[in-house]
């Protein structure tokens, strides 16, 4: 018996054998998208779509620019899982079930998450448009104690306490930079802290002034829980955000965020972001050995 929001590793291992059998793609890197940032399932050749309504035990994605749809396919010869919209704990979703697709990634063979994500700045030399490779994140619900590792301890995904130092693999930061370099997009990257906080709402501009004292770079209402797990079931991960606002962060200032901006920025960076994480993909190397 478990309490109802909880799962128990039969879930898991169910949603992976149905995913297992609706498709000859055998993942070994996952790539969850952001909002507007769904177009990074579109570089995908050769391609099983699986909607999450189909999909036992997947949560249903209800926010405007998540299309809700599981792609397997290849890039650059890679085999990868992509997921079309995730899943937030502001929906209404425990976390055991925002995080519920990481863990069956797990159970397919992933042995890499990419996660993006739309965020607003803090950092004032970051502007509207720039990329934000993420170096390390502040999970602020998970300070408060909503963790998507809290309740019985499954050990077959791994430790009861796992460390969360050096979550973002260094390599693919690396990777990754050289790829900016040779793309001649350096000026539109940046580097920094990523926080998460619960949302729907966006911030205040008091919550806006304490995250930037903290040295948060941007923030937005996703990702932390989902790296959180992917690290404690020994993946590596590599995180980008793209900034779509600036948060305000004075009370002079009369400008305010809403979700159709953030959306209409992701669309002008789309081609950038595709062929960034195509580039990624296709120079990652897993256990040694190319994916």
């Amino acid at each position: 018996m478990h309490r109802k929001d909880q799962i128990c590793h039969d879930d898991y291992q169910k949603t992976a054998s149905w995913l297992l059998s609706q498709t000859q793609h055998r993942p070994k890197v996952a790539i969850i998208c952001g909002s507007g940032l769904g177009m990074l399932a579109d570089a995908l050749k050769c391609q099983d779509s699986v909607p999450y309504s189909d999909i036992p035990g997947f949560p249903q994605s209800t926010v405007q620019g998540h299309a809700g749809r599981l792609v397997f396919g290849e890039l650059k010869g890679k085999t990868c899982v992509c997921m079309q919209g995730r899943f937030h704990m502001y929906e209404g979703h425990s976390l055991c079930k925002t995080t519920f697709p990481v863990r069956v990634f797990k159970l397919l063979g992933v042995e890499t998450l990419i996660v993006t994500n739309a965020a607003g700045s803090l950092a004032d030399s970051y502007q509207v448009g720039d990329i934000m490779i993420i170096k390390d994140h502040i999970n602020f619900p998970g300070l408060a104690g909503l963790n998507p590792l809290s309740g019985p301890n499954d050990d077959k995904f791994g430790p009861r306490f796992p460390p969360m130092s050096g979550v973002y693999d260094k390599n693919l930061r690396k990777i990754a930079f050289d790829l900016c370099k040779s793309m001649d997009v350096s000026q539109f990257v940046q580097e920094g802290v990523y926080c998460m906080v619960g949302g729907p709402n966006f911030e205040t501009i008091a919550e806006a002034r304490l995250l930037h004292r903290l040295g948060v770079d941007a923030v937005g209402m996703s990702t932390a829980p989902e790296v959180v797990v992917a690290t404690q079931c020994g993946m590596r991960v590599f995180g980008l955000s793209l900034i779509t606002n600036k948060v305000v962060k004075s009370y002079d200032d009369t400008e305010s965020v809403n979700h159709e901006a953030v959306l209409e920025v992701s669309k002008l960076r789309s081609q950038m972001l595709q062929t960034l994480v195509t580039e990624l993909v296709s120079r990652m190397y897993i256990n040694n050995n190319a994916v």
